[in-house]
């Protein structure tokens, strides 16, 4: 979990650390991406919009709707992780300058 949070925190240092539904959470205006501890993997939650868009390179993973399982037995992608938070981030405010 530090090293998930540590991937986020470089690519978006800016947004706000918080925790919501206890999970630590990244804000800017809105919930960007968090993530938490299951019995068998880390559960990421960026969104569907960034699951949809990050489909080729998750495609080794278990995915929902919004959410990515990263199971413990495989090593962390760290830089996939950096780059979806980025990519939510960068979301985020395309969507508030539209309003």
């Amino acid at each position: 979990l530090r090293q998930i949070n540590a991937a986020i925190k470089a690519s978006i240092p800016e947004a706000r650390e918080k925790i919501s539904w206890s999970m630590p959470i990244y804000w800017k205006g809105r919930n960007l991406i968090q993530f938490a501890a299951s019995k068998r993997h880390v559960g990421l939650y960026p969104g569907p919009e960034a699951v949809e868009a990050f489909a080729a390179q998750l495609a080794e993973y278990k995915t929902s709707k919004g959410t990515i399982q990263l199971p413990y037995s495989k090593p962390l992608p760290l830089e996939l992780i950096g780059e979806i938070a980025k990519w939510c981030e960068e979301k985020n405010q395309l969507n508030i300058k539209s309003m």
